[in-house]
């Protein structure tokens, strides 16, 4: 059966080695399904922005200055609806 050389070997197993010697495998988390999933969804995004400002119509000063001007109008927006929002519950209204 096993001697006492296989028990010592046996010893040095970790957890997955023997579930692998009897053909299981850990259980696997979300996060080892979602960060990949995460990290080539967040490569296809940045990827899909790179080739649209590639072939925008527009030479790259005047897009820039466009989303330039985009962002800080969308801030701006941003603020004014939390500063509204801070007022109301200050106000308590």
């Amino acid at each position: 059966m096993f001697g006492v050389s296989d028990l010592k070997e046996l010893k040095k197993l970790d957890k997955d080695d023997l579930l692998n010697l009897i053909g299981l495998e850990t259980r696997k988390e979300t996060t080892d399904y979602l960060l990949p999933a995460l990290g080539a969804f967040t490569v296809g995004v940045l990827l899909g922005v790179g080739v649209g400002l590639m072939l925008a119509p527009k030479p790259g000063n005047e897009l820039r200055n466009d989303l330039r001007n985009r962002f800080e109008g969308g801030k701006d927006t941003l603020t004014g609806a939390g500063t509204q929002r801070t007022e109301t519950v200050t106000r308590g209204v």
